[in-house]
Order: structure tokens, then C-alpha cells, then sequence
């Protein structure tokens, strides 16, 4: 068997036909209790599921409910019109963030479709970043803040409503122009998934 861009083409037991295969990813995700991550989640096909406000609502909502039954602590977030960017800290001994998405995003998709929404809602699975150190964290943290301004929704992060850049503002930590310019520590830096 020879692999062709990503799938394998097997002999069938009859000469004259053949299978294609699809192989399943073989994702590995880290188990690090206590840790910090950071989570990209799209929707399927790119839908912009949140433009609508009742949808950004009903979402917070969820994450509202899922971190009272689950507990973890949302470092950083931005909601775009098609995808979102997250940084969780686990309470220490848990690792179960896969837990934690499935229900944010089974929940969200079962009450969206309460409001006629039809079809599917987010593409397969997400992508994940374990935090390895300050650094890493600062670099994450501030991806997550430029990323309006970086898609070209607003000139600056400070203008983009749905994220926690305003929660970071009103303690002093960014200024009101930072990110018009794209910062230092993002230059080069792509996130897997976006």
C-alpha cells in the first residue's frame, strides 16, 4: 500500500476492483493536569453562526454553564463571526478539557437548532496548544486579543466588542491603541486551525 495525499488504496479480495480507505487521524491530545491551553474552535464550513446576537448569546450562556458543573478558568477569549480562540486553565489534577468542549459545543448545537438553525454547526473536533511557559502564554494571550484586528474586522482590539481584551484594558494591562499595529511578539506566528 502505497499512501496518496492522505489515503491508501487497497487491493479488494476480486483483481478487478479496488477500496480506497480512509484512514482516522491518529490525534494526540495532551494530558497535562492543571495545565493551560489554548483552543482554536471553527465552525463548519465557515458559517458566520456569530454574527447573529442571539447566537454570541446563547454561547456565553453555555460556557457559563459548562464552567459550573466543570470548573476551569477562561484566561483569555475572542468570538469571531466563524471561529474562537480560548485560553482555559484546569484546576490542578484535571486534564479534561475534551470533556468540557464536547458539551459547550453538543449544548450550543442542540439549542441552536431550537431556533430553526438546520444543518451542521462546527467542523470536527479543535485544535489545542498546551501553554509551555510565560512566554508562550503572553504570545497566546495577546494572538487571542489581536485576532479581530489581524481578520481585518476592526483597526484595533480595543473596537472589537466579544473578547476579553476589555476586561485586560480595564485593569491597565493593554492601552486603547495597542494592537493598531500588529505587535512585536506576533510577527511571523501562525495559528494552526485559523
Amino acid at each position: 500500500m502505497v499512501p496518496l495525499c492522505g489515503f491508501i488504496r487497497r487491493q479488494a479480495s476480486n483483481r478487478h476492483s479496488s477500496q480506497w480507505v480512509f484512514p482516522m487521524p491518529n490525534y494526540r491530545r495532551i494530558r497535562k493536569p492543571g495545565g493551560t491551553f489554548f483552543f482554536t474552535v471553527v465552525t463548519y464550513a465557515r458559517q458566520p453562526v456569530f454574527q447573529n446576537s442571539e447566537a454570541r448569546s446563547g454561547l456565553r450562556r453555555i460556557v457559563k454553564k459548562t464552567q459550573s458543573q466543570h470548573p476551569f478558568y477562561i484566561e483569555a477569549m475572542v468570538l469571531l463571526p466563524e471561529h474562537l480562540h480560548s485560553m482555559w486553565t484546569l484546576p490542578e489534577g484535571d486534564h479534561d478539557y475534551s470533556k468540557r468542549w464536547r458539551i459547550i459545543k453538543g449544548s450550543f448545537t442542540h439549542w441552536i437548532r431550537k431556533w430553526g438553525f438546520d444543518g451542521r454547526i462546527w467542523q470536527n473536533r479543535f485544535w489545542e496548544h498546551t501553554i509551555r511557559d510565560d512566554e508562550d502564554f503572553a504570545r497566546h494571550f495577546d494572538y487571542i486579543h489581536y485576532n479581530p484586528a489581524k481578520h481585518a474586522l476592526v483597526d484595533s482590539p480595543a473596537k472589537w466588542e466579544f473578547s476579553s481584551f476589555h476586561r485586560y484594558f480595564a485593569r491597565g494591562w493593554y492601552t486603547e491603541e495597542w494592537g493598531s499595529i500588529e505587535p512585536e511578539n506576533l510577527k511571523n506566528i501562525q495559528c494552526v486551525g485559523e
